[in-house]
């Protein structure tokens, strides 16, 4: 058969359903085998950023490896951002990239860039294919990589000539892995720490957030009644309506989660990465720490736990579980108290009639409107703190956010990826109006699948995270405003419907119009976020101190 017809048999072997991207002349034999194809659909999108982000959120939401594909030099280059993305976030994707031939080349160096070399330090593995004998060794060693823990970004070039060789190579089959379990004297460590501790804490980090995890994390909850926390990426993997839970380290200090967590003097951090910013600090002869983790743990100046509990995360769990009882020693009084003044804090504004609205309404409207399986996808900005901080995220992986690249531009694509992987659970992207614009050609691509999702536009016509913060540094306002399209007009351009919200009370019941309404929605919303000083930084601190 033709190289390029195994190529595709590897990928269907590993069971691939989708390949996002923009194929160019290098990669013509291999569209000629994907359109042969009865089980992968190509996705063509409009930009090759954005097949990155869907392939990456693909893998985040069914832990098996997204692929997306383009040509050679500015094809490859524009996957760069996108290579990181998956990279930094713990996603397992696989890109594909064409090439000139290279076994006799005309062309000289014409588009040719060392796409390998560039891909090295933002992949876990990037390879030439050089020839077709090698096609599903490197196929089956890519998807291995990208998904075994810590999963992340793979890249596979194939080189035009390559793919168009005679090759009878059989693929590989998928191996049967089972990862490697804590050793026992650690569990007990950690069991003994947790038992003799005054005011445990959990703390839920990215790494935890994976189906058996998220099941064995909330029966540990249920049976002890630990208080929980969670960072940004680690939404939702325990219940937040639960009474337990404490909220979500958004900010880096002086919220409501921070006295809770300088109060526990035992905190059993599971899944910790150190792409996200650190929820806390640690200090010597301060608060214990138990480190739960697939590996072992990155030492640094403030993060040095005392006990590292290495294997697979819901076995550890499960392991610690069964051999912990609840104790009479434990006091989660203190918990509580913070628990309240932040339920009465988070309450504060959700009810606000100002216009443009402010974020407190903006995030109540949005969780009225989405059911508890509905989706969000946010792109970056200062909105996504409040959503980290105000969204109760009842099941994992419902709130989409990046907290380690945090790469605008992503929000658009990743709700599309999620409509893909559940056409039945409502989806909505949540975009800031300059991340918008970085990717909003795709809304072309979303009417082409006929998909049904609603986009809402946060328009505040500045960068606002980054003016929010200018102010706060008490530099004079500079560089940072913009004007924007119609966004009603624009969408309608490709086919989406439009609306413009004129007031505060008509978000509600426009949300759920457009659930309930097929098609692609985009929603102008003005937003007001002189909330961010009063709010994101002295009222928190001076409320929390006084709990």
């Amino acid at each position: 058969m033709k190289a390029s017809h195994l190529f595709v048999k590897a990928l269907e072997n590993e069971g691939v359903e989708y390949i996002f991207g923009i194929p160019g002349e290098e990669n013509l034999d291999l569209l000629d085998s994907l359109c042969r194809s009865q089980s992968i659909r190509l996705i063509l999108t409009r930009h090759e950023q954005a097949a990155g982000f869907m392939a990456a959120t693909y893998g985040r939401l069914t832990g098996k490896a997204g692929v997306c594909l383009s040509t050679l030099g500015p094809g490859a280059t524009n996957l760069v951002t996108a290579a990181a993305y998956a990279q930094l976030g713990g996603m397992p994707m696989l890109m594909v990239t064409g090439q000139k031939p290279i076994k006799t080349s005309k062309q000289g160096h014409f588009q040719i860039v060392d796409v390998v070399d560039m891909m090295r330090p933002l992949t876990k593995y990037t390879k030439q294919i050089v020839s077709s004998e090698n096609i599903p060794s490197r196929i089956r060693e890519a998807f291995r990589l990208a998904e075994e823990e810590r999963p992340g970004a793979v890249h596979l070039e194939l080189p035009e000539d390559i793919a168009a060789e005679e090759t009878s190579e059989p693929v590989f089959a998928a191996s049967n892995v089972r990862r490697p379990v804590a050793e026992h004297k650690a569990i007990e460590h950690a069991v003994e720490m947790l038992a003799a501790a005054r005011h445990p804490l959990l703390l839920i980090g990215a790494g935890a957030n994976r189906k058996t995890t998220c099941r064995m994390l909330r029966q540990f909850i249920e049976k002890t009644n630990i208080p929980f926390v969670s960072t940004q990426m680690g939404k939702g993997v325990g219940n937040e309506t639960d009474e337990r839970f404490l909220g979500n380290a958004a900010l880096s200090d002086h919220d409501f989660i921070h006295r809770a967590i300088d109060h526990a003097d035992v905190i059993l951090n599971v899944g910790h990465d150190v792409v996200e910013k650190p929820p806390f600090f640690m200090r010597h002869n301060g608060r214990k720490v138990i480190h739960v983790n697939f590996s072992s743990a990155q030492v640094d100046p403030v993060y040095f736990p005392q006990v590292e509990v290495v294997g697979d995360i819901a076995d550890s769990i499960w392991q610690i579980q069964e051999k912990l009882e609840p104790r009479s020693n434990w006091d989660f009084s203190y918990f509580q108290k913070v628990r309240a003044a932040a339920e009465e804090h988070l309450r504060e504004g959700i009810d606000d009639p100002r216009f443009p609205v402010i974020p407190q309404r903006l995030v109540a409207d949005v969780r009225r409107a989405m059911p508890e399986n509905g989706i969000i996808a946010l792109d970056n900005g200062i909105y996504k703190i409040w959503f980290a901080r105000n969204y109760k995220a009842t099941q994992p992986n419902t709130v989409l956010l990046d907290n380690a690249l945090a790469s605008m531009g992503a929000g658009l694509p990743s709700a599309m990826a999620a409509k893909l992987v559940f056409p039945g659970r409502p989806v909505m992207a949540i975009c800031g109006d300059g991340g918008f614009m970085m990717n909003s050609q795709e809304l072309e691509t979303a009417v082409r699948l006929e998909m049904h999702i609603v986009v809402l536009i946060l328009r505040d016509d500045a960068y606002g995270m980054i003016k929010w913060k200018q102010s706060h540094m008490e530099l004079g306002s500079f560089g940072l405003d913009f004007g924007n399209p119609d966004f009603v007009s624009y969408a309608e351009s490709y086919g989406a419907k439009g609306y413009r919200v004129e007031a505060t009370e008509d978000l509600l019941p426009l949300l759920k119009r457009c659930q309930e309404s097929p098609g692609v929605h985009v929603i102008d919303l003005p937003v007001d976020y002189s909330e961010n000083d009063r709010i994101l930084n002295q009222e928190i601190k001076e409320r929390s101190q006084k709990i």
